[in-house]
């Protein structure tokens, strides 16, 4: 294409967004709408649940909005904060900028493909720079509307965004199954809590004290996360001696005593690798006698919202409170036959497989966004 064409695609298809959308600031005045309604919008684009306590909140200046709506946060949507309603009305914080296409904007834009030019790294630099200098950088309606946007003829659009929602419900159904394995296995842990007796874990496990005598070096030191994970260490680490932290073998379960300063949960995590990790002296670590207690199947109760509240519960001090060895021998929970722990485990473990090729769907249909933009661009320019 030479740069003549190009330059006059660009002069006769980027249009002013403005044209296009109509702002809405209807608010939830006469407070028909109650907290049940409120979401917030998220960088990944998703309408999500508040974060913070709605109780006591004043819900009248909360903007009401309706399916076909564009919300986004003015602050944050250089980060992605912007999000297309179809899932019902809802209300947001009256901060929020909620806007929809208007008459001539329906006939001229589908909204997904809208969305689809919006969810892009480049429109999010392009936000940053229209922001740069602005000491609290808010994007507004105002500067929304000066956007301008290259919009092939609909039936181009159409053809992309077909492709997009294609991908879209090949990962919602791939999520409900996710959530149907979930449910499977939260189901066979609760029939084996009311059917067993319930058995000391003390019983079964082994504290490991093994120092850093092998040589391991900076690269195997862990960090152990309130998510029930082993993560990379977020600690400095220059001129650290590692020499007296704690081996974590393959198979091998770690964990935190202090539970005082972390959100009422504690620090745990399983390594399910092949290779061992560091983690600090101050943790705990353990293996259980697999002959009778299989290590996933124990994390299955740790990862439990239950466990937390426990932990919590039992942990003893002043200043600083704390869940030491002791207490974690007198937790107790049922111990089936290995066979049916393993066969749980295996329901667990395809769900974990199924949840992470989920979170790749989610990143693909991210990251499909500008390409397919600048595929319907391309075919509209070469038409």
């Amino acid at each position: 294409m030479s740069s003549k064409r190009e330059s006059l695609f660009q002069e006769t298809q980027r249009l002013r967004l403005g044209d296009y959308i109509q702002r809405s600031t209807v608010n939830n005045r006469d407070l028909k709408y109650g907290v049940e309604y409120i979401v917030g919008v998220s960088n990944d684009g998703k309408f999500t649940a508040p974060k913070g306590n709605p109780t006591n909140v004043d819900l009248k200046p909360y903007k009401i909005v309706s399916n076909g709506a564009f919300v986004y946060n003015p602050s944050r949507l250089d980060l992605g904060s912007i999000a297309y309603r179809t899932d019902g009305l809802c209300i947001v914080s009256h901060l929020y900028v909620v806007f929809y296409l208007n008459e001539q904007g329906r006939r001229r834009i589908i909204p997904e493909y809208l969305f689809m030019y919006l969810r892009r790294k480049e429109f999010y630099r392009e936000v940053s720079f229209r922001n740069f200098g602005s000491q609290r950088p808010e994007f507004n309606f105002h500067d929304i509307s000066e956007i301008l946007i290259p919009l092939p003829d609909i039936s181009i659009q159409q053809k992309y965004v077909s492709v997009y929602n294609a991908m879209l419900a090949n990962q919602r159904v791939y999520k409900s199954g996710l959530e149907d394995l979930k449910l499977t296995c939260d189901a066979y842990i609760d029939k084996l809590r009311h059917e067993l007796p319930h058995e000391a874990i003390g019983n079964y496990i082994t504290q490991i004290d093994a120092r850093n005598t092998i040589g391991l070096q900076v690269d195997a030191v862990r960090g152990l996360a309130v998510s029930k994970g082993i993560i990379p260490t977020k600690a400095k680490m220059k001129g650290v001696s590692l020499t007296n932290y704690k081996v974590v073998p393959s198979g091998a379960i770690a964990y935190v005593s202090d539970t005082s300063r972390r959100g009422d949960k504690m620090s745990l995590g399983y390594n399910n690798t092949d290779e061992p990790f560091l983690v600090s002296s101050i943790s705990t670590v353990f293996s259980t006698d697999k002959d009778v207690l299989l290590p996933e199947y124990l994390m299955l109760f740790f990862c439990r919202s239950e466990f937390d509240r426990y932990s919590r519960f039992h942990s003893w001090g002043s200043a600083r409170e704390t869940f030491n060895w002791s207490d974690m021998c007198d937790v107790k929970i049922p111990v089936p036959d290995i066979k049916i722990q393993q066969y749980i485990v295996n329901i667990y473990t395809v769900y974990q497989l199924r949840r992470e090729i989920n979170e790749q769907l989610k990143a693909q249909i991210k990251d499909i966004c500008p390409i397919l933009i600048k595929g319907s661009i391309e075919e509209a320019t070469n038409a």
